[in-house]
């Protein structure tokens, strides 16, 4: 996938799930993207798309029981893919944030890629599943993400009525901040951005 340095490729076999997962960071947006659950693929082209992040994902889950495990899983590999592909981190941003509007929906998501895994979403639902995505999944995707891609993550929903709005609003916004804060600043010539001298 591309020719950056900052790419991986990851592959996570349980017995509940099999994933292969590409990432390039520094990529233009190109997406492939296939889980079985139609809306969730429609979601994570929209951060590859929105990121300028390459992506490719073929996930196999155990459907016949229910879209947890995959949808889990897939965050917990995305994460440890872009831990995995900025390295270091050195010479990047580190923090980012974006308000992003969807129709009448507003989502505003903040990242810190400090090295530490943590998620505070506030995120509600009118229904429990947008076609065959279930909605608290979404919660908890974002969740898994975070924790696997070591970052801080503040997600926000600050309107909205429809779900696929407010769902897709998120996903934008995230996609934003993170291409935010995974940019190299060639203004620090390469370092760690932290007064400590290293992210953890």
């Amino acid at each position: 996938m591309g020719k950056s340095e900052r790419t991986a490729n990851i592959n996570r076999e349980t017995a509940e799930t099999k994933i292969t997962l590409e990432l390039d960071v520094d990529g233009t947006g190109v997406s492939s993207i296939a889980t079985g659950i139609g809306m969730f693929d429609h979601m994570l082209d929209q951060l590859a798309r929105h990121g300028r992040f390459d992506l490719k994902v073929d996930a196999k889950g155990d459907l016949n029981v229910d879209e947890h495990h995959t949808v889990e899983d897939v965050g917990i590999v995305l994460g440890q893919a872009f831990t995995e592909a900025l390295g270091e981190r050195r010479g990047i941003a580190r923090m980012g944030d974006a308000i992003v509007p969807m129709g009448e929906a507003l989502a505003l998501v903040a990242v810190d890629v400090a090295g530490r895994g943590h998620a505070e979403v506030e995120a509600t639902f009118e229904k429990e599943y947008i076609n065959e995505l279930p909605t608290d999944l979404i919660v908890h995707f974002l969740e898994s993400f975070a924790i696997e891609g070591r970052m801080n993550m503040h997600a926000k929903l600050l309107a909205g009525e429809i779900d696929h709005h407010k769902a897709e609003a998120l996903f934008k916004a995230l996609a934003r901040a993170l291409d935010e804060a995974t940019k190299i600043d060639g203004r620090i010539d390469g370092n760690v951005p932290s007064t400590k001298g290293v992210i953890n």
